[in-house]
């Protein structure tokens, strides 16, 4: 066993090192912190959940929708008044509906309304109103809602549906970023780091730390908006704060624990400061880097939405890197040991040493449940490894039942809405399509040709040409052109956010390939059907780039080839397996129709990066070790000294991201799982059990071809 051994420094740090840096750096921060709280109220002016502008130009329903805005003075977005009666409709309930309709105009904010439509079963009625694009800030469909409960009474049953409904669902979902999100995320990551540390001064000055990182790139995403550089959405923003917050607080671990480490060996505080400053800076930069660098591979992504994640999750990593190689120090340096209170670390000459100061506290000898666990992998490491990967590829199998080509957007929003219950009323005695048409332009002179194809596919329940007053054409002759263009309007047989309705529209378009000319096919379920397939078009695309780009960083930093294919292989394998159980609990646990598309390239994204991030934090000490203790024992010491730290980061990772689920958005709910899921496998299987049992089973061969493999033996490298 290898005795602490205690260094005094052999000068006091000057009074400008001890205090007027720190002092300077703390102000600076803590200014730019209250900037950037102010940003976040004002975030929301520069960002938008419509997903229409996740697209790019050049997608179909994009060309679709520059287009329709020739065929409308306004942009206008279509709500649904759903009312109906257990038996048929008297002249006095009509009545009654169109007094509804004419009240429903007097709404600021309402455009224009459709005169009621009774259904065919003469026991529903419908009315159309299309509501400003910005009436829902405006309190238009709420509005709209209290007039309808007002309004039809007794024996009605009557809802508010549609796409502006949907929209406004969607708004208050995300309505708890900025609040309830933060607040849950930092009192997890603060219960967990006063059980960490067993203080609760420092848990403070480390949630300080992760809060002016999250200001500070809250504050550049905003300016980045407003230019229009990135297309700024709830689901990033949301994104952003989980992973500032978590990634600051992780890299924050890795310094105190390198800081206590010193404390222990070193009487002066600042010498101790320094040092693992020094020694911890590295790691950081290089695992914090390689996320940063994999994140802005979805810069190559088609969707605006995963395009913006990008550059916003980047900067979010490289304030939090910032923050804490700089503010967090600083404030270290300024209170001093007792913020470690009521377990203050003293060096092994000192006074006090609380009971921390242990023989073992540097790398030397193997205690506690690190220890026990190094001696298990170096006892038996191939039968480790091979179970380890055994469990791991049975886990893996679920990938296949995983359903993530797209959901109904009535399915976003978790739990029972009114637009819900309204567009389930109306698939009762209406066409399911109503209220959400698919918008079809053809060249005019195809125009009835074009008709015909359309009313030919199986999913369409009716359709016309458009006139000039927006009313079904009398004919070819009557309807409105526009730039050589008309408009035939379908509505669908089925909802016009299900996936049967997304075939409609491939059904469509395949259809209308036979017609001669240009021909364009919209609306709101011809969006959602090329954001899905752009969706899965990034995952095959982005997935390959990461891998690349992790790998080559992989390999410039470990100067191995065998390491970095080692850390991304089994890090890809606890992916797969996180994706493979989630999809049997989204299946059969949760009872989900299905998965964003966008929830496997995410979860792919932060749990790969991040994986690689800790391995990274496992295997640069180990290489440090290694220099003096060879392969084996270098990453046995390695995983003795840094099981704690990573641990305990995995753990603050995983609860900041399970802080998802509190937003009542599937996609959020499913990322949650997915990712806390990911991180746990990945902690405490894959770089506890998985790696180390590989690096022992091959020894020095681990660092090939380094000067590390080339050692005569499995020893000291001199």
């Amino acid at each position: 066993m290898s005795h602490q051994r205690v260094k005094q420094s052999p000068h006091r740090p000057g009074l400008g090192l001890r205090v007027v840096i720190p002092a300077v750096l703390a102000v600076l921060w803590l200014s730019w912190t209250a900037w950037g709280g102010q940003v976040f109220g004002v975030i929301s002016e520069v960002t938008t959940n419509d997903q229409a502008t996740f697209l790019p130009a050049d997608a179909e329903s994009t060309r679709a929708l520059d287009l329709s805005e020739q065929f409308t003075d306004s942009d206008s977005v279509p709500a649904t008044i759903i009312a109906a009666k257990e038996s048929a409709l008297s002249p006095d309930d009509l009545a009654e509906a169109r007094d509804v309709a004419e009240r429903a105009q007097d709404i600021d904010g309402v455009d224009q309304v459709i005169p009621p439509q009774p259904s065919e079963d003469q026991e529903a009625v419908q009315i159309l109103v299309l509501l400003a694009e910005d009436s829902s800030e405006g309190g238009a469909l709420e509005e709209l809602r209290t007039l309808v409960a007002d309004d039809f009474t007794g024996d009605w049953t009557a809802h508010v549906t549609g796409p502006a409904a949907f929209s406004n669902d969607l708004t208050g979902a995300f309505a708890g970023i900025d609040g309830l999100l933060l607040i849950v995320a930092l009192v997890a990551v603060f219960v967990i780091l006063v059980v960490v540390y067993r203080s609760i001064l420092l848990p403070i000055l480390v949630l300080l730390s992760s809060m002016a990182a999250l200001c500070a790139a809250i504050s550049v995403i905003y300016l980045m908006a407003q230019a229009e550089w990135i297309q700024l959405n709830g689901q990033v923003q949301g994104i952003l704060s989980i992973l500032v917050i978590g990634a600051a607080t992780d890299y924050s671990l890795l310094l105190v624990a390198r800081y206590r480490e010193e404390l222990l060996a070193e009487r002066s505080r600042f010498t101790a400061l320094w040092t693992a400053l020094r020694r911890s800076t590295p790691p950081v930069l290089a695992s914090g880097g390689t996320v940063a660098i994999a994140l802005l591979c979805l810069l190559f992504s088609d969707l605006n939405s995963n395009r913006a994640l990008g550059p916003v999750a980047a900067a979010g990593i490289v304030f939090s890197m910032a923050a804490t190689l700089t503010f967090l120090p600083a404030l270290l340096a300024l209170t001093g040991r007792w913020v470690f209170w009521p377990r203050i670390p003293r060096s092994a000459g000192g006074t006090e040493t609380s009971g921390d100061a242990a023989p073992h506290a540097r790398h030397g000898a193997r205690a506690g449940l690190w220890g026990r666990v190094a001696r298990g992998v170096e006892a038996r490491p191939r039968a480790i490894w091979i179970v380890v990967t055994v469990v791991l590829l049975a886990g893996a199998v679920g990938v296949t039942d995983l359903k993530a080509n797209g959901i109904a957007q009535s399915d976003v929003v978790l739990g029972e809405t009114e637009t819900k219950a309204g567009q389930e009323l109306l698939e009762q005695h209406f066409d399911a399509g109503t209220g959400a048409p698919a918008n079809v332009f053809v060249e005019s002179g195809e125009a009835d040709a074009a008709l015909t194809a359309v009313e030919g596919v199986s999913g369409v329940a009716s359709a016309y040409l458009v006139s000039d007053s927006g009313a079904p054409a009398r004919g070819a002759d009557d309807a409105r052109v526009e730039s050589g263009m008309v408009e035939i309007s379908a509505t669908l047989a089925d909802p016009g956010d299900s996936l049967e309705a997304e075939q409609t529209i491939i059904d469509l378009r395949d259809s209308l390939s036979e017609i001669d000319g240009e021909t364009l096919v919209g609306g709101t379920t011809a969006t959602q059907l090329d954001t899905n397939v752009t969706a899965q078009r990034d995952l095959r695309v982005i997935i390959p780039l990461v891998l690349l780009v992790i790998g080559v960083i992989l390999i410039a930093l470990l100067r191995s080839l065998v390491t970095p294919l080692i850390l991304i292989a089994t890090t890809v394998l606890s992916y797969l397996t996180a994706l493979g159980i989630s999809a049997w609990v989204f299946n059969h646990l949760f009872k989900f129709p299905g998965a964003d598309p966008t929830v496997p390239l995410f979860g792919f994204m932060f749990l790969v990066a991040l994986g690689v991030d800790y391995n990274i934090f496992l295997m640069t000490r180990a290489r440090e070790e290694a220099r003096a203790h060879g392969a084996t024992e270098g990453l046995l010491r390695s995983l003795v000294v840094t099981g704690g730290v990573i641990t305990s980061a995995g753990i603050v990772l995983a609860a900041t991201f399970s802080a998802l689920a509190v937003l009542p958005l599937m996609f959020m709910v499913q990322l949650a799982f997915l990712v806390a899921l990911g991180v746990f496998i990945d902690t405490f299987i894959v770089r506890t059990l998985q790696v180390p049992a590989l690096g022992v089973d091959l020894g020095r061969r681990i660092w090939w071809p380094s000067r590390l493999a080339r050692a005569e033996r499995d020893g000291a490298i001199g």
